[in-house]
């Protein structure tokens, strides 16, 4: 796309863990600013609130990639009592902290199994983080197995929804049993920027 911020254009061409920590933690200070206020970047809320409006304050939330903690205020301005939140950058953890809406936050990697035991959250949510350059669909199959049978899986999916067959990815995790697909809509993601998503939302068997 013609005319993306170049910040954005930096973090959709990352290659490596190690280029995704360096790049987010050097923007992670004037990551909203340029976000929201910039670009109006509008997937946290929107997915956070279709988490609500379908299971309301359903338990202990994973914040999965929770950069600044976008997601985190989103969900406790609806009244969700307990946040968890993972990501990569230790200066996206650091700003995320500053907002006090967490439970506890953890550094960690979305490509790794995560230090979690099965069946720990009543929900998971994923925001900006299966797109170019980050993390791929297998990333749906550690946050199904930390949510508790019954419970959702909310994500969005940005740009890479055909060229990363996370459809596919999804259909599989059905014939599995593992989920049933609820919903797989088009929803507003960066205005600023014309970026539109795909929200996802899973319910674990």
């Amino acid at each position: 796309m013609t005319g993306r911020s170049p910040k954005l254009q930096r973090a959709y061409d990352l290659r490596s863990k190690e280029e995704a920590e360096a790049v987010y933690d050097d923007w992670a200070a004037e990551y909203d600013a340029d976000m929201v206020g910039g670009m109006a970047y509008v997937a946290p809320a929107n997915a956070a609130n279709r988490l609500v409006d379908l299971a309301g304050d359903p338990g202990p939330v994973l914040d999965a990639g929770c950069g600044t903690g976008l997601v985190g205020a989103a969900l406790a301005a609806r009244s969700v009592a307990v946040i968890d939140g993972v990501d990569l950058s230790q200066g996206m953890l650091d700003q995320a902290r500053a907002r006090g809406v967490y439970r506890d936050l953890t550094k960690a990697d979305l490509t790794q199994r995560l230090d979690i035991p099965d069946d720990t959250y009543a929900a998971a949510i994923c925001v900006g983080t299966i797109t170019d350059g980050h993390v791929g669909p297998e990333v749906f199959d550690e946050l199904v197995r930390v949510v508790r049978p019954g419970g959702l899986v909310v994500a969005t999916v940005a740009h890479v929804w055909e060229s990363r067959k996370v459809g596919e990815h999804l259909d599989g995790l059905v014939a599995a049993g593992r989920i049933h697909l609820r919903e797989a809509d088009e929803w507003d993601s960066v205005n600023g920027e014309n970026v539109r998503c795909r929200i996802p939302v899973l319910e674990v068997r």
